[in-house]
């Protein structure tokens, strides 16, 4: 499978591991789809490259928030040369949320950030691992803020951005969904509280006439198993509550997808392991089955 257009790959922090990942794709057969958006000094020659210079030095291990700027001006770029039809996707290495916040920019993550630049509300994060997909109803916020923040207008919006990107970028004609509870059991009745019956029934009852293949709410414990069914993409309702199982099932060839967005944007499962950075042993597995599943998605 050839692309008519390549896949830009933005290289993450430069202190982490994403530099060495994406130096690692020159022995792969991936070489000709791809574009990278980096420091050239931090990457293989063999690679296309789109220099961005770091204005302050970089060290394995030891970020630098001087950075922050350039990393971000660089997933811009990329967004930009999506939506304008320079490349097909874009696939991204991990970035530190925390050392961008410590440069002063208000900085949530990378979802929220290329929904900004897309200008869309409400992006979807999915993570897959082979036939595995777990979206979420929330991200990254407190736990004590998830009950009010899952209202009835937020999951059904989020769930009708799921079913529409599993048909459009999967290519599956009529996904079928599953849906998390809320509260453990489910809320067993309203016994171990309300929002299962009050919220996300409703949603799913509602969604179901509209012609929707989706069912729930299903205790969290129970949607995962083979006892709920062929399944092709389940939601749970907050980032620990899903996150665990792909991660446990996959880690390692996982892919984080960003759904809502006009362009198809695909990432690593994992962080910047500073760590390991500049040690030569990082594990390329997530970063490449990435780049596959942009490619089937750009192609679908």
């Amino acid at each position: 499978m050839v692309l008519d257009k390549p896949l830009v790959i933005t290289a993450g922090e430069p202190a982490g591991i994403g530099p060495e990942l994406c130096s690692s794709l020159v022995d792969t057969e991936f070489l000709s789809d791809i574009i990278v958006i980096g420091d050239a000094s931090l990457l293989d020659d063999r690679l296309t490259v789109i220099d961005m210079p770091f204005p302050a030095p970089v060290e394995a291990g030891r970020p630098d928030s001087a950075n922050a700027k350039t990393l971000l001006d660089g997933l811009e770029l990329a967004v930009q040369g999506c939506l304008n039809g320079r490349f097909s996707g874009m696939v991204t290495a991990p970035l530190a949320k925390n050392v961008i916040a410590d440069s002063g920019i208000n900085f949530i993550g990378h979802t929220e950030f290329l929904a900004e630049l897309t200008g869309r509300e409400l992006p979807v994060m999915l993570l897959v691992a082979d036939d595995l997909r777990v979206a979420l109803a929330s991200t990254h916020i407190p736990l004590r803020d998830v009950p009010d923040f899952i209202t009835k207008k937020r999951l059904t919006d989020v769930l009708q951005i799921l079913h529409d990107d599993l048909r459009s970028k999967f290519g599956i004609e009529t996904p079928e969904i599953v849906v998390c509870g809320l509260n453990p059991h489910a809320g067993e009745g309203s016994h171990i509280g309300k929002e299962d019956n009050d919220v996300i029934a409703p949603v799913i009852e509602e969604l179901s006439k509209s012609g929707m293949n989706i069912r729930g709410p299903l205790a969290a414990d129970t949607a995962f198993t083979p006892a709920a069914g062929h399944k092709d993409a389940i939601l749970a309702m907050y980032h620990d509550q899903g996150l665990p199982v792909l991660k446990y099932a996959g880690f390692g060839h996982a892919v984080n997808v960003t759904l809502g967005l006009p362009i198809i944007r695909t990432s690593v499962d994992h962080g910047t392991a500073f760590d390991l950075a500049g040690t030569g042993t990082a594990d390329a597995g997530s970063l490449i089955a990435a780049i596959k599943l942009a490619k089937t998605m750009a192609s679908t």
